[in-house]
C-alpha cells in the first residue's frame, strides 16, 4: 500500500495577499489557482521550490468561526515545517525580505533550526536536517 498526505489547509484572509507572502516572501511556486463558481471560491495551492510532495492549500476563511483560526492554527505552537537543503542561504534570504524570525537559529540533535512567522502569524520552523536524520532520507 501506498499512500500520502496531498494538501494542508491554511485558513487565509485573502487569496491575493497570501500568494503574494508565499511566491515573493519565501519564493513557493503557485501551483493551481482555479475559480470555483458553484462556491464562489478559488481552489489555490503553493509548494516550496522543487519540492515533490505535500502542497499548501490557500482556503480563504468564508465563515465567521474560520477567521478566529487566522494565524494561529496550531493553537501558537509551530505549525509547519520548511525544510531546506542549506539553511544558512535560505534564512539570509528570508531575512533579507523582512521575514520575522521569533526564535534565533539553533543547532539542535537533528539540525539547525529557527522559527519564523507567516503573514499572518502562524509559526513555521525553517530546518536543515542532519543528512543521518530519518526524515532526511526520506527527503530524498
Amino acid at each position: 500500500m501506498k499512500q500520502s498526505i496531498v494538501h494542508i489547509a491554511l485558513v487565509v484572509q485573502d487569496y491575493d495577499e497570501a500568494i503574494a507572502f508565499y511566491t515573493q516572501k519565501l519564493n513557493f511556486d503557485l501551483i493551481e489557482d482555479i475559480y470555483q463558481p458553484e462556491q464562489d471560491k478559488r481552489w489555490v495551492t503553493i509548494a516550496p521550490p522543487n519540492s515533490t510532495g505535500t502542497t499548501i492549500l490557500l482556503a480563504r476563511a468564508s465563515k465567521p468561526e474560520q477567521e478566529s483560526f487566522i494565524g494561529n492554527q496550531a493553537g501558537g505552537r509551530v505549525f509547519l515545517f520548511l525544510s531546506t537543503d542549506n539553511f544558512w542561504r535560505d534564512y539570509n534570504e528570508m531575512t533579507s525580505k523582512g521575514i520575522e524570525f521569533v526564535r534565533a537559529p539553533k543547532e539542535a540533535e537533528y539540525g539547525i533550526v529557527a522559527v519564523f512567522k507567516d503573514l499572518y502569524g502562524n509559526l513555521w520552523d525553517l530546518l536543515e536536517l542532519k543528512p543521518d536524520h530519518p526524515m532526511a532520507q526520506r527527503l530524498k
